[in-house]
């Protein structure tokens, strides 16, 4: 794929959806460091179940500190791996409390320090707290970048690293958000809403679906 090609596609993504951002609710760093470690193997609508439940009565590293590890099980307990999210969250948060005064870092390194916190997750807060133009790949944002031909790449690191390398500066700071709401609700994995997609013409796709 070229570069004018790639321009093209996230020119219209931009204008079909000019302010993207996560589906995660969130108001603090903090907050969003929470949700996205909460997030793996969970719906983003699952885990906003849970932390309007949570974020009432804990939104701080002491807080969730405060509440205890039951506590805070009692409150995520309708997310997978519950068990272990909330050990690694409570652990996350010790560090936070002593090592950074209760406040999220803002290096890649120290992010990825933290229980539960791997690159992606380090990629999301990055980008959607601190204004960074990483981009964070998941298996949607992995499936369209090799299907439509934008990054292919064996694993979310080559991709993430086409990715970089191949996206136009200008869109680098929504780029993840457009690639996973894109591949959340029209190139599905099984079925591709080919039919209704802005860059169908664009994509490199060879099994095209008209649905």
């Amino acid at each position: 794929m070229n570069t004018q090609k790639r321009h093209e596609i996230f020119a219209r993504l931009r204008e079909h959806n000019p302010e993207p951002t996560t589906e995660l609710h969130w108001s603090s760093p903090f907050e969003l460091l929470a949700a996205v470690l909460l997030s793996a193997q969970a719906t983003d609508v699952g885990v906003n179940k849970a932390t309007a439940r949570l974020f009432p009565a804990a939104n701080t590293p002491q807080a969730i500190l405060d509440l205890g590890l039951d506590g805070l099980k009692e409150h995520i307990r309708t997310i997978g791996l519950y068990n272990t999210k909330a050990e690694n969250l409570m652990k996350a948060c010790r560090i936070l409390v002593e090592q950074h005064a209760g406040e999220v870092p803002r290096t890649r390194q120290a992010l990825e320090a933290l229980p539960g916190v791997g690159r992606k997750t380090a990629n999301v807060v990055l980008n959607t707290a601190f204004g960074e133009p990483t981009i964070a790949v998941d298996t949607h944002i992995f499936r369209v970048s090799n299907r439509t031909g934008i990054a292919k790449g064996k694993d979310v690191v080559e991709v993430e690293q086409k990715l970089l390398r191949h996206v136009p500066r200008e869109f680098r700071q929504d780029a993840h958000h457009w690639l996973i709401l894109h591949g959340r609700y029209t190139c599905l994995a099984r079925k591709p809403r080919c039919g209704s997609c802005v860059i169908e013409d664009l994509c490199e796709f060879k099994d095209k679906i008209d649905l």
